[in-house]
């Protein structure tokens, strides 16, 4: 789904109103889902969520604070439900033989940090995680309470906050942020913007820690881009954000083309991207996570060769680290 703009307008318009009813009782549902217990996995299960549909961070957090956990002896698993993905049965991700059709776009990135299972059914897939690690890393899921976590870290978009404020369809919420934060041990805002102001305040008034981060890349590729014409491609949650990291390292943009999360991309759209990239003697970039979408025909094959992903790297604070290792601590003396 491609979030509609008025979603991310501080002041809710005329459609968000019109909305209001439907977002209410989406956003009671849920609220009350989240209220219900859950099963215990056999290994401490931390959760990396967010409070809006998409777009927050989510994917980038998991991953380096999967490294981080590795470096300090944890065997991290992460568990996905694979969305965008056929496969339904707790599955082990493999990168050499699953595509993103199979398995979904992030779970394929997920697996070049640590196994990751996918599973439709959160409970069934943290069975088959225990046995590949230590730990559980759910990317996504903090309104999914099948199973009890541990941990759970909530992502905040530190340019687009909470927009509206609103519940799914009215607004991006999935759920009141006050019943939400019942079921959150830690924030981190990434990126600056307005976001920040709303992590450092719900902080705050919950008494929760909250932590703040922004998204680099490689040192070189930034060289790379400096002063580079691109055109540049992102089907994620709020492609913007890609943009305007690209004109961060002073990339000069020669189009831009933004499509809807998880996109399939097409031979179309594959074709369509590399003619502007042709006519216009310009280089393409675009997300890891798009990247692996690129599997398939001749002309999405030919676009992943000519393009250079931009990889995300997220620093994160030693601190949050060494929150998530106390609460790895907890769990394992309750067990």
């Amino acid at each position: 789904m491609k979030a509609p703009a008025f979603w991310w307008d501080r002041t809710p318009g005329a459609i968000a109103r019109l909305l209001l009813p439907f977002g209410a009782l989406y956003g009671a549902l849920t609220a009350r889902r989240m209220a219900r217990d859950g099963a215990r996995a056999d290994v401490p299960v931390i959760c990396i969520g967010n409070f809006t549909a998409g777009g927050a961070g989510k994917t980038p957090t998991a991953i380096a604070l999967a490294k981080a956990l590795e470096a300090r002896g944890e065997r991290p698993v992460f568990l996905s439900r694979g969305y965008g993905g056929r496969v339904t049965q707790p599955t082990l991700v493999d990168r050499m033989t699953h595509s993103a059709a199979e398995v979904g776009d992030e779970p394929l990135l997920l697996a070049e940090a640590a196994p990751t299972i996918v599973a439709a059914d959160r409970v069934a897939g943290a069975r088959l995680a225990a046995a590949e690690g230590s730990v559980i890393l759910m990317d996504d899921g903090m309104q999914n309470p099948a199973l009890a976590k541990d941990f759970t870290l909530a992502v905040i978009d530190g340019g687009a906050g909470f927009g509206n404020g609103l519940c799914l369809p009215a607004g991006p919420l999935r759920a009141p942020v006050a019943a939400q934060m019942a079921h959150v041990d830690a924030l981190i805002a990434i990126g600056l913007g307005s976001g920040i102001t709303e992590a450092v305040a719900l902080g705050a008034e919950g008494q929760k820690p909250v932590f703040r981060s922004t998204l680099t890349t490689d040192p070189a590729v930034a060289d790379w881009l400096a002063g580079r014409r691109v055109i540049a491609f992102a089907g994620i949650g709020r492609p913007q954000k890609f943009f305007e990291m690209l004109l961060g390292y002073y990339a000069k943009l020669d189009g831009v083309h933004p499509f809807a999360d998880h996109h399939p991309y097409s031979e179309a759209d594959a074709a369509m991207l590399r003619g502007l990239a042709a006519a216009r003697q310009v280089a393409i970039v675009t997300t890891e996570k798009d990247r692996v979408r690129l599997k398939g025909g001749p002309e999405r094959e030919a676009l992943a060769a000519m393009t250079t992903t931009i990889p995300a790297v997220l620093p994160l604070p030693e601190d949050l680290v060494d929150l998530a290792m106390g609460a790895i601590r907890r769990a394992r003396v309750r067990a």
